[in-house]
C-alpha cells in the first residue's frame, strides 16, 4: 500500500495527471502537483508511469511471443498452445520459469 502524506496519496495525484495527459512530462507533474502543495520527486512519476505502463506492455509482449512461436515451426506444424503447455510442464519439473530460463541459457553459451 502506497504512503499517504498529509492525507494525500502522491502516486494517485501522478496517476490522474498521467492519465489526463500521457505526454506530459516529470518536470509539468513536480510543477502542477507543488501549486496544490504536495512536493513529488521525478522518481516518483517515472516509478507510476512505468507500473501504468508495464502491465499493458507485459500482456503485449506475451501475446508477440505466443504468435511468434506459432508462426516460427520450421515447416512443422506444431500447436502453440501445446507448446506453451510444454514449456511450463518443465518449467514446474525444475522449480520455476527463471531456472529454466538460465538452464537454457546456460545451454546456449
Amino acid at each position: 500500500m502506497s504512503k499517504k502524506t498529509n492525507g494525500v496519496n502522491k502516486s494517485e495525484e501522478v496517476r490522474q495527471l498521467v492519465k489526463a495527459n500521457p505526454a506530459i512530462t516529470a518536470k509539468e507533474v513536480a510543477d502542477k502537483l507543488a501549486e496544490k502543495g504536495i512536493k513529488v520527486a521525478p522518481n516518483l512519476f517515472y516509478f507510476v508511469k512505468g507500473q501504468m505502463k508495464g502491465r499493458k506492455s507485459r500482456k503485449q509482449r506475451a501475446q508477440k511471443m505466443v504468435t511468434r512461436v506459432a508462426e516460427s515451426t520450421h515447416g512443422n506444424r506444431i500447436d502453440a498452445v501445446t507448446t506453451i503447455r510444454k514449456v511450463k510442464s518443465w518449467a514446474n519439473e525444475v522449480g520455476g520459469m527463471k531456472i529454466l530460463k538460465a538452464l537454457v541459457e546456460a545451454l546456449s553459451e
